[in-house]
């Protein structure tokens, strides 16, 4: 679910951090700048991990700031396709299930990933498995708030230029349930 992910930038410490010692005015800029970001093939970054190797700063005319070039290590959260992760059911729709795991919302389960057979209910606004057992059917509610098990089935990097419109997310999981043992816990308990 995470991994390390190694980098170089050149990195730009006001004169204000000057108080601080190198590293941690580089880990400073770096985590402000890095984490709580997408980076487009690499994943969502958590924090830094550790300096590899500081070059030489440089301060140009006119600019107070240091610029130094840094190979730096981040922890990155990108699951596996494969991988099972639990989280939240966040929200219900025709076009599926929003999942969360706190940190991340942008996990998505399309109604063709869902148990078999599954429906949308309108007045409910939920989605509902149609369970058959040797005692009958059954409606399991997949409600909000509910903590499920699933399956990444795919990421998906959408390049988010600044000049275009909207707010696409710049990366989404897509998920399933269509498997023994996920889905709910309630389901399997």
């Amino acid at each position: 679910m995470f991994v390390l992910s190694e980098l170089t930038d050149t990195i730009q410490i006001e004169p204000h951090l000057f108080k601080f010692r190198l590293e941690e005015a580089l880990a400073r800029e770096i985590n402000r700048k890095f984490a709580n970001k997408v980076i487009h093939k690499v994943g969502l970054v958590i924090c830094l991990h550790q300096l590899n190797h500081v070059l030489d700063s440089f301060v140009f005319p006119g600019d107070g700031s240091s610029h130094t070039k840094v190979r730096f290590t981040l922890v990155v959260f990108r699951p596996m396709v494969g991988e099972c992760i639990i989280g939240k059911i966040k929200s219900c729709s025709p076009e599926g299930l929003v999942l969360s795991i706190s940190f991340f919302d942008d996990i998505h389960v399309p109604p063709q990933a869902l148990p078999h057979p599954s429906r949308f209910d309108e007045q409910e606004q939920l989605w509902i498995w149609q369970y058959e057992s040797d005692d009958g059917s059954h409606e399991l509610f997949m409600d909000l708030g509910e903590t499920a098990r699933f399956r990444v089935t795919r990421e998906v990097f959408i390049d988010t230029a600044p000049e275009e419109e909207g707010t696409a997310s710049p990366y989404v999981l897509e998920a399933s349930f269509a498997d023994q043992g996920l889905g709910l816990l309630a389901w399997w308990q």
